[in-house]
């Protein structure tokens, strides 16, 4: 009886380590291993290449969370509207995932020392983005 149960508990075994392994690490998932607080500028083309704008970001993390603000610097997309307002956002691994508050723009980067590069969803539209710190430490506040 026992040359039968032992097949069986080693099946049972190797199923359970073949569960585990399929899935990402939730340990990897949840790791915090940039800080993006400080201001960060960029800029993005408009698909047809045409026309470029200029974007400022104004960033405070506090482990994986992340608020600030985004400000359209240079001349925007003429019908798409100015890309303003405050952001909310979290960081998981080395990826920056934001949103506007006011639900105009999305957008998910990658962070490599003071650089974030991917993409940012605005209006409807898909656009390549790239930021570089020139700060780490935020501004004073305005009176």
């Amino acid at each position: 009886m026992t040359i039968r149960v032992i097949p069986l508990m080693l099946v049972a075994a190797f199923l359970a380590c073949a569960s585990s392994c399929a899935k990402p690490d939730w340990i990897q998932q949840t790791l915090v291993t940039v800080d993006v607080t400080g201001v960060w500028i960029g800029s993005t083309t408009r698909q047809s290449g045409l026309s470029t704008f200029e974007v400022r970001l104004e960033l405070e993390q506090q482990g994986p969370k992340v608020t600030g603000s985004v400000r359209q610097t240079g001349p925007g997309f003429g019908g798409f509207g100015a890309l303003t307002g405050p952001l909310d956002g979290f960081i998981r691994g080395d990826v920056f995932s934001f949103a506007l508050t006011n639900a105009t723009a999305q957008g998910e980067l990658t962070v490599t020392g003071d650089e974030m590069t991917g993409y940012m969803n605005h209006h409807g539209s898909k656009l390549p983005i790239s930021f570089r710190r020139v700060s780490s430490t935020l501004p004073a506040s305005q009176p």
